[in-house]
């Protein structure tokens, strides 16, 4: 079978029998039919990629979802499973044909357990991020994964697209803060592997398949889940920066001077900063004059005191000394520190109101960070006059959203009659910079061209032999993150 064949299938309108079946698993209140309430559910955050299902199933268990599973392989019927919706790469969304059914895990949001001894939490896969996090607080705990989208993003989502968000810098993306999970197979066996173990060498690390996977290999029904203590301390900072060097120049230093202690490391080029400041007045630039670029540093520290406040700004002074730094603002309290963190998280509503425009998700080794966007920006000005670039995101990572958007509306027209050779222009440029053109958002049904185009013949062949093996008639779903079975 060539890569791009894959089986044929049944649509699921075209099996009412099977329908009914697939009712009786969930319940009454477990499904909802084609039509107004199956909206929220067929449409992607950035309403891209319009979709239909005659059929949306809610599962409470993790055995309903086996038994959806196995009704559907039975029939050759694709399954899309879905948790928040709130992804950005069209991976959540039923194809426009209506041959798929929509598998949501929103109803399977139980807190299972918490062991405070072990750090873990044990989690259903539809437990929504902010209540995972609230649940750990009232134990003294963190789970660090933290996302602009956070009060509707579930856990499922989270780890089938290893989601990354603004504390990697310290903690990891959110494959590793996983322990265990449990994964509904594509012919409906459940995997139960929810050790809250830190050490297992006992073969294969099967968790490490489904995770990143974007639900193309198996469904996530639960997980184990690492916690870390309390902070105690927290210091939030606004820092003008010259530009990326000095930004980069920076980090290390805090780094160096914290021990590590540095959780978010936020960078911002003006043009970001005026588009937010422009389309979101409730947001305010937090320094009295203009800089070219800001950072928004955090750093935490389980000790008490006063400690981690003196050494951040023992760090700020000296390089502002250095030419590193051209001002900064430290937080007072929690609601200047979250006002602060609104400016970076409204830049993609920014954008959205301005009318949109092209974005990207590129990681780069951090030390090439100021090279890339040297440059990047003036080889898109140069192929779109127009286009304004609003490069902004997770410097202390590598990763960086690298989106334009026009001047104005025949700006922004002219922008995206071009989209698709500035897209190659600067993905390639970043995976020729050793990077990624995808850092944290997936594939989905968006990047599949790219993964045609940067992926190695070894690459793509690896990831089709897994998804044949776990899913030989290519039923989860289907027409995304692998062409086999779209």
């Amino acid at each position: 079978m060539a890569e791009h064949d894959h089986p044929a299938r049944t649509g699921a309108a075209e099996n009412p029998a099977l329908l009914a079946r697939l009712k009786d698993v969930v319940g009454p209140e477990g499904w909802l039919a084609e039509g107004p309430d199956t909206e929220a559910y067929t449409r992607d955050w950035r309403k891209r990629w319009p979709g239909r299902t005659p059929l949306v199933l809610r599962p409470a268990t993790t055995e309903q979802v086996a038994g959806i599973v196995r009704l559907c392989a039975g029939a050759g019927v694709g399954i899309v499973p879905q948790s928040g919706n709130t992804g950005l790469v069209g991976g959540s969304v039923p194809r426009d044909n209506g041959d798929d059914i929509v598998l949501s895990l929103n109803r399977m949001n139980r807190i299972r357990t918490i062991d405070p001894a072990n750090n873990t939490i044990t989690v259903d896969a539809g437990c929504i991020l902010a209540d995972v996090q609230a649940a750990a607080g009232e134990h003294e705990r963190l789970y660090p994964l933290s996302l602009a989208a956070e009060g509707s993003c579930r856990i499922g989502g989270n780890l089938s697209t290893n989601a990354g968000g603004t504390n990697v810098l310290r903690y990891g993306n959110a494959k590793e803060h996983v322990l265990g999970l449990e994964v509904v197979l594509a012919d409906g066996r459940i995997w139960n592997g929810l050790k809250g173990l830190r050490k297992d060498n006992t073969g294969y690390d099967l968790k490490q398949l489904f995770m990143g996977s974007e639900g193309t290999l198996g469904i996530i029904t639960g997980a184990v889940l690492k916690l870390w203590p309390q902070p105690r301390q927290t210091v939030t900072t606004w820092i003008g920066v010259p530009d990326g060097h000095a930004a980069v120049a920076l980090l290390n230093r805090a780094q160096a001077a914290t021990g590590g202690q540095v959780t978010g490391f936020e960078y911002m080029v003006r043009a970001a900063l005026d588009l937010t400041f422009t389309n979101l007045p409730r947001n305010r630039d937090p320094l009295a004059e203009t800089v070219p670029a800001a950072v928004l540093m955090e750093a935490n520290s389980g000790e008490e005191g006063e400690g981690l406040r003196a050494t951040v700004e023992a760090v700020l002074a000296g390089a502002i000394e250095d030419g590193l730094v051209l001002d900064a603002v430290i937080a007072e309290s929690q609601g200047q520190a979250k006002a602060l963190w609104q400016i970076r998280e409204d830049m993609p509503d920014a954008q959205v109101i301005s009318g949109g425009g092209v974005k990207h998700d590129i990681s780069v080794p951090i030390s090439r960070i100021a090279e890339f966007l040297e440059v990047a920006t003036p080889m898109v000005e140069e192929m779109a006059p127009q286009a304004l670039v609003i490069a902004f995101g997770h410097l202390g990572d590598g990763n960086l959203h690298f989106n334009m958007a026009g001047r104005d509306a025949d700006g922004l027209s002219a922008l995206l009659a071009k989209e698709s050779a500035i897209n190659d222009a600067v993905e390639t440029l970043a995976v020729e910079m050793g990077g990624s053109f995808s850092a944290e958002h997936g594939i989905g049904r968006l990047r599949l061209r790219q993964m045609d185009r940067y992926k190695s013949d070894v690459e793509r062949d690896l990831m089709t032999t897994l998804k044949r093996a776990l899913d030989p008639e290519g039923l989860l779903n289907p027409g995304k993150t692998v062409a086999f079975g779209s």
